[in-house]
């Protein structure tokens, strides 16, 4: 049982799509993109925003602070308790957070958008605030090739499984593997530093 869920998860990891607005790409020209964005966010003193709900909040948030720590790349969940729910009773769950971002986001901010399903109405109401400001937008979904939420990005990483678990692992396995491709470019470089010191 172990052997066959682990044989689905690698394959729905081979089976990774990606997308531009116009575009199909490789999984290689995908994280080069999302390399790209996070550096010009934080060079232009933006914000990322990383967006989710359930267990893609979790997946948002464990994002987020290794953004932070690992990267020292200035992110934020928007998941303050007294914020959220004040804006959800107010406006609706599904504004949450886009009433937020009306708020708080900026033309040179990144939104994070991650949803299994992406069909969220919060996630995408969120996606489209960003677009009307100008910020860039990266998804991660899965089940439908035509959900809504993969419409939304400059990129968009999409995983064709109609099953939660898989999807989030998926979608975790993604966001781990930005951070560590960014910690083994910044590992070369100091190794290279400590070389010239040493030549």
């Amino acid at each position: 049982m172990i052997y066959k869920r682990l044989e689905e998860f690698k394959n729905i990891i081979l089976d990774i799509t990606c997308t531009t607005e116009k575009d199909l790409i490789d999984i290689d020209q995908s994280f080069s993109l999302f390399k790209k964005y996070l550096l010009q966010t934080k060079k232009n003193d933006g914000l990322t925003y990383i967006i989710g709900n359930g267990g893609s909040a979790g997946i948002a948030s464990h994002f987020c602070n290794d953004l932070v720590k690992a990267l020292k790349i200035p992110a934020s969940t928007l998941v303050d308790t007294n914020v959220l729910t004040c804006l959800a009773n107010d406006f609706g769950y599904e504004k949450c957070y886009s009433e937020a971002l009306k708020v708080n986001l900026k033309r040179q901010d990144l939104l994070v958008a991650v949803s299994s399903s992406g069909n969220s109405l919060n996630i995408i109401n969120a996606c489209k605030i960003a677009k009307e400001k100008g910020a860039k937008v990266i998804t991660l979904s899965g089940f439908d090739s035509v959900n809504p939420l993969r419409q939304l990005g400059e990129l968009n990483f999409w995983l064709g499984r109609i099953d939660y678990g898989l999807v989030e692992m998926g979608h975790m396995f993604l966001l781990h593997t930005v951070i560590d491709l960014f910690e083994k470019i910044q590992n070369i470089k100091k190794s290279d530093l400590v070389s010239i010191k040493n030549a």
